[in-house]
């Protein structure tokens, strides 16, 4: 039986290779970054409001309290500890940073990929985004 297909791949097609997988970078960690930054459900967290709620905490813990309590408190303030440095570390802005390159390859990768502006917006890309990028409702409805 006869091997198929072609030996090797022409210049052109590994350079189409190649930036396919750089737009793919660019969106993943784009839309990543979104992901992560998105509200969760419930009352934001600030750094104030966990920093007021670790301070109630150390108090707590400066009374005798139940062990199981005091066990509990315990947890709770490593788990704010772990929050509050998450709040912080997103405190500078991470999607912004990474805007200009997905703007710059989103509108080809939307068209390969038949990513539509609906789809685009309802995981959480903005309209003024899109549309810098040249993703119109129009050309994708």
């Amino acid at each position: 039986m006869a091997k198929r297909g072609p030996k090797s791949l022409s210049p052109e097609h590994k350079a189409a290779m190649a930036e396919g997988r750089t737009e793919g970078r660019v969106i993943k960690g784009y839309l990543e970054a979104i992901r992560r930054t998105k509200p969760t459900a419930g009352r934001p967290k600030t750094a104030d409001s966990v920093n007021n709620r670790l301070d109630k905490i150390n108090h707590l813990l400066e009374a005798k309290l139940d062990p199981l309590k005091r066990l509990g408190l315990l947890q709770e303030r490593i788990e704010l500890a772990k929050e509050l440095k998450r709040i912080e570390e997103n405190s500078t802005d991470l999607v912004a940073e990474l805007e200009p390159e997905f703007i710059a390859v989103a509108k080809s990768y939307g068209q390969r990929k038949g990513i539509s502006y609906a789809a685009w917006r309802e995981f959480g890309v903005s309209a003024a985004v899109l549309k810098a990028a040249g993703i119109s409702r129009v050309a994708s409805a």
